[in-house]
C-alpha cells in the first residue's frame, strides 16, 4: 500500500524572507516574504499533505497514526509518536536572529524541545556568511556583557560560504544564517528556538521580536569555538560521486552527485528522505512500476518497508539522502 511520498510545501512568511523559492525551484509561493518552505512536517497544526498516488489528500499525521511501523522501520519517532524529522528550504534575504536550540539535557527543564540540524547551501550571494559557534576565547561573562550593550554579534564566529557548503549544528551550538542564502535544512522534529539577538529590528507587526536571553544562556555550549564546515571529501561510486555530510545518532545524510545520467539502489530497510538540490530523478521500488519524479527543490519520503529502491538521475544532478536513526 505504501510508496514514496511527495507533499505539499507549507510556506511561512518571515521578516527575513523573499521570493527565491519561486525563482530557483518554481514553487507556487503565496504573496509576502516567504522565508521557509516546510517540505516534510509532522508538527501540531502543520502536517504535510500528500500530493501523489492513491493516498493523495491524506497527511503525514495520518500516516504516522496508521502506518508508523512501516514508515519508521527501526527509526525512533519523536515525542508523542510524531515523525522524527522536519525538512525545510530556507530563503534568507536578510540575516536571521542570533539563536540557539536547547540541548537534550536542558530542554525539559526549559520547557522546550532539543533541535539538532544541518544546513546544505544551494544558493549563495558572493559575500554570504554563516555565524556559527563562538570566536576562540570568548567567555560566558564577556558574552553576557555584550548582550547587555548590544554588541553580542562580535562574539560569533563568521564563516564565508558558497553553494555546496554544509554545516552541522548540534543542539547548543549558537548560530545565525546570514543574508543572501538559500538552504536545505534537515532537523529533529522540533520548533524550539531561543533568540539571543535580533539585530535591533522589528517584526512583521512593527514591534521588536521577543528575545529569550535566560533560556539562551542556559542552552549555549560555551566551549564550542570556531566550528568548521563539513569537509568536501567526495568518494567515487560506480557512476556518481558521494560524500558523508552528517553521521549522528539522530540522522545520517549523504550527498550524491551525478555528472552523467545514472542510477543508484538504496540498500537496506531504512526510513529515508531524498531531497533534490539540482537536476531531476525518478524513484522506483520493488519492481512495482510506480515511478515518483522529482526535480530540484523537491523532497520525497521513502518508507522503511519499501525494498529495492532505485533512484535514476539525469545528467548534472545532485541530491541528499537522509536516513533517520
Amino acid at each position: 500500500m505504501l510508496y514514496p511520498f511527495v507533499f505539499e510545501p507549507i510556506f511561512k512568511d518571515r521578516i527575513w524572507g523573499g521570493r527565491e523559492l519561486e525563482r530557483l525551484y518554481g514553487k507556487k509561493i503565496p504573496a509576502g516574504q516567504i522565508g521557509e518552505a516546510w517540505e516534510i512536517s509532522d508538527r501540531p497544526g502543520d502536517a504535510s499533505v500528500i500530493t501523489n498516488g492513491p493516498l493523495t489528500g491524506k497527511n503525514l499525521r495520518w500516516l504516522m497514526e496508521n502506518h508508523a511501523a512501516e514508515i519508521l522501520g527501526d527509526a525512533k519517532p519523536a515525542a508523542a509518536g510524531r515523525f522524527p524529522l522536519l525538512c525545510k528550504i530556507l530563503d534568507a534575504r536578510e540575516k536571521l536572529s542570533l539563536q540557539v536550540h536547547p540541548p537534550a539535557s536542558k530542554a525539559k527543564e526549559l520547557k522546550g524541545e532539543p533541535k539538532t540540524e544541518m544546513w546544505f547551501i544551494t544558493d549563495a550571494a558572493p559575500d554570504a556568511s554563516l555565524y556559527v559557534g563562538l570566536k576562540k576565547g570568548v567567555t560566558r561573562a564577556e558574552f553576557e556583557k555584550k548582550i547587555s550593550d548590544g554588541s553580542v554579534a562580535d562574539c560569533f564566529h563568521r564563516i564565508p560560504v558558497k553553494a555546496g557548503d554544509t554545516m552541522f549544528l548540534p543542539s547548543g551550538r549558537v548560530h545565525a544564517i546570514g543574508d543572501g542564502l538559500v538552504i536545505f535544512e534537515i532537523q529533529q522534529n522540533s520548533d524550539t528556538t531561543y533568540r539571543v539577538f535580533d539585530w535591533n529590528r522589528v517584526g512583521l507587526d512593527g514591534k521588536p521580536r521577543e528575545l529569550h536571553v535566560a533560556q539562551s544562556l542556559a542552552s549555549i555550549d560555551f566551549n564550542d569555538f570556531e566550528p568548521k564546515l563539513v569537509p568536501a571529501n567526495y568518494r567515487q561510486g560506480p557512476n556518481f560521486k558521494f560524500r558523508q555530510l552528517v553521521e549522528d545518532p539522530l540522522f545520517n545524510v549523504q550527498e550524491l552527485v551525478f555528472e552523467n545520467a545514472g542510477s543508484v539502489t538504496l540498500a537496506g530497510s531504512y526510513l529515508r528522505i531524498v531531497a533534490v538540490t539540482k537536476g531531476a530523478v525518478k524513484i522506483s521500488h520493488d519492481g512495482s512500476g510506480n515511478i515518483t519524479e522529482l526535480k530540484a527543490g523537491d523532497f520525497c519520503l521513502i518508507p522503511a518497508s519499501l525494498k529495492n529502491v532505485t533512484v535514476k538521475a539525469v545528467a548534472n544532478t545532485a541530491f541528499l539522502v537522509t536516513e533517520a536513526n
